[in-house]
């Protein structure tokens, strides 16, 4: 529902015929004091109406009409407590000289947030005959909101925001875009006071005081290739940090206004920025990208048509080849006929905050939470609270990965300009789940040179790839933000070197201060290296693969696809728990498993063996549990290539 804005006071001129000004209201002298008063009014004489007005009343306090007309003055000139107060003595006085000044004063009211005195007056507004269909519309509209508006403010939420400071905020507009996963970067948009001045990138690190306290740096602009003599705005960066998807308007190869590229990080550098294509960018307005935490799946506003109306929020996934596919709307829970705009998907890939003109709220634009569930599909909508939200537009949020804070931008009394950056810690209600994050480095065993591979994480619960990206090809770091209270496989392939899998746990012990240290050392292919495949599961004691395997395996026949001319040989190895015969059986019956299923999965028999080696070759101590679990393992060895 949209909020609105009141509507101003009926001036008396166009109400009261003028034959109806002769009528007796008091003595002559007052009668010919209004009708003065009206034609000075008319005239826009506030000033002497108003002196006209109150000499009348000052004599006689009981002519109604000219409390309704001192009304009207104080509204055109937005006194409105003292229209309201004139309003009331009008009908105080006479209960039927205008029956819409109960539909005036209920808007006042609503337009000052006292919604339970706007809510009274337009009950006693229906209670009178004939109205206005209009206006009747508005009144029940307006007493949802009443509603709404006065519970929120009865039951306020925690807000303390506090400024960022100066090294960020400007004499200008600032607009929060982006945090990163420990906090370390913030990105916004800035823009000057002048309207002519351009919207430019900027970023700032912080650093984090022994009470905990971030501290930020003075800020620096991008610089090029992404700031540009033109128009930027509304950027967002993936959670690993590699990608920037912005805004740029007008650019020589724009399919609308305003569409969205991307560019990618090389280092301490970015590259060109590439527009998105077609199916993302339209003849219509796109902007206000998020990455979710899985690098494939982009939300972006855009006002194309097959929207709900407004702007809306729609989906987009990105393909193995690394195109986009056509964008979904995100649906009639989240799009309304009004605005939606701002989307922000926490690293969590279930909880989504926007901004919104059309579901219930404080006013102008509110920040709201929807929540996904188990089917995939988005919840009701939960306005974030009063005075989070006000009657003024709250646009821009971002949450940080743990989810206990929360940026935005407001424009504020003590601010140091226009529009500046604000944190506070978002309320208990409006949290996501909690995440933590995974950081490590893809190097050379040997030489210890970084390297820049593709990973993938898989979720071992649902077998779904949760993230799937590349570490930095300058430094080989990569980092990734992930649900706690979790297990996780990753596996990591890079062309010339055998692949590399581990599996690990995620608990709420690990946190943006507490991340999960992951390096990758990669083996170059060679005859006689052996991999460990981590993630290939079998039943205690039994030798059917378990459906967790499959993730690995997959990984394992892509890598066999790719170096056509290897040999390998499948291992099965077992703990020293058990007799020998049944330890050689059962590694031998593993390892035949794997050869099975690769087999059955396109995998020429001729490049393949298995052979099973019991408990014969250890790579650990078999005298505790951590050192078993690792004798027991599957892993392959190149024969030739």
């Amino acid at each position: 529902m949209k909020s609105n804005c009141i509507l101003f006071a009926f001036t008396l001129f166009l109400f009261f015929q003028i034959p109806l000004f002769a009528q007796q209201q008091g003595s002559p002298r007052a009668d010919r004091q209004f009708e003065h008063a009206v034609q000075m009014y008319n005239h826009r004489d506030f000033a002497g109406a108003l002196r006209q007005v109150e000499s009348l009343l000052n004599d006689e306090p009981s002519y109604a009409r000219a409390w309704l007309l001192q009304g009207d003055m104080y509204n055109d000139l937005k006194d409105y407590p003292k229209a309201v107060s004139a309003y009331k003595k009008a009908v105080e006085t006479d209960s039927l000289v205008f029956i819409p000044a109960y539909y005036i004063m209920a808007n006042l009211y609503f337009d000052m947030e006292q919604y339970d005195d706007a809510k009274a007056n337009y009950l006693k507004y229906l209670t009178f005959h004939p109205k206005i269909h209009a206006e009747l519309i508005r009144t029940a509209e307006n007493l949802l909101l009443c509603d709404f508006r006065s519970q929120m403010m009865k039951n306020p939420v925690p807000f303390n925001p506090q400024n960022i400071g100066p090294n960020i905020n400007s004499s200008g507009y600032e607009y929060i875009n982006a945090v990163s996963l420990d906090e370390g970067q913030l990105y916004f948009t800035r823009k000057g006071v002048d309207p002519r001045s351009d919207e430019s990138f900027y970023r700032s690190v912080s650093a984090r005081s022994a009470n905990g306290q971030l501290n930020w740096s003075p800020a620096i602009e991008i610089g090029a290739p992404i700031n540009t003599p033109g128009n930027e705005g509304a950027l967002c960066v993936s959670p690993d940090g590699m990608i920037i998807i912005i805004t740029c308007c007008s650019r020589p190869d724009t399919y609308g206004s305003c569409d969205l590229y991307s560019s990618h990080k090389i280092g301490d550098t970015w590259s060109e920025p590439q527009n998105l294509g077609p199916d993302i960018n339209t003849t219509a307005w796109e902007s206000q990208p998020c990455l979710a935490a899985d690098g494939r799946t982009l939300y972006f506003v855009s006002t194309r048509r097959g929207g709900h109306g407004g702007s809306d929020i729609w989906k987009s996934t990105k393909q193995g080849d690394g195109t986009w596919n056509k964008p979904v709307n995100l649906g009639d829970t989240i799009n309304t006929s009004s605005d939606e705009m701002a989307p922000f998907i926490h690293p969590d890939g279930h909880t989504l905050y926007f901004s919104s003109r059309g579901h219930m709220g404080m006013g102008g634009a509110d920040l709201f939470v929807s929540r996904m569930d188990s089917h995939g599909n988005w919840m009701k909508p939960e306005n974030i609270g009063y005075p989070v939200n006000t009657n003024h537009d709250e646009i821009n949020l971002i949450i940080n990965a743990k989810g206990n804070e929360a940026f935005i931008s407001a424009e504020r009394e003590n601010g140091f300009g226009k529009t500046d950056i604000y944190r506070f810690e978002l309320p208990t209600q409006s949290r996501p789940a909690a995440v933590s994050y995974v950081h490590g480095k893809v190097y050379d065993k040997n030489t210890l040179i970084p390297l820049s591979a593709a990973f993938e994480l898989i979720d071992m619960q649902s077998n779904q790839v949760v993230v799937s990206s590349s570490s930095d090809l300058v430094s080989g770091e990569f980092v990734m933000s992930l649900p706690v209270d979790k297990d996780y496989a990753l596996n990591v392939s890079c062309k010339g070197y055998l692949f590399y899998s581990v599996n690990f746990s995620l608990t709420r012990d690990h946190d943006s201060v507490n991340p999960v240290k992951l390096d990758v050392p990669m083996q170059a292919v060679a005859v006689g290296e052996k991999v460990v495949l981590h993630n290939i599961f079998f039943e205690t004691d039994k030798y059917d693969l378990l459906p967790d395997s499959k993730a690995e395996l997959g990984m394992l026949i892509a890598f066999l696809l790719k170096n056509t001319d290897m040999h390998i040989e499948i291992g099965g190895h077992t703990d020293a728990e058990g007799g020998e015969t049944h330890n050689m059986t059962l590694s031998q019956n593993r390892a035949k498993a794997v050869y099975d299923y690769l087999v059955s999965n396109g995998i020429s028999a001729e490049k393949l063996s298995y052979k099973g080696y019991g408990k014969t070759m250890p790579v650990a101590g078999n005298d505790t549990p951590e050192g078993r679990a690792q004798n027991r393992r599957t892993e392959f060895k190149v024969i030739s290539k």
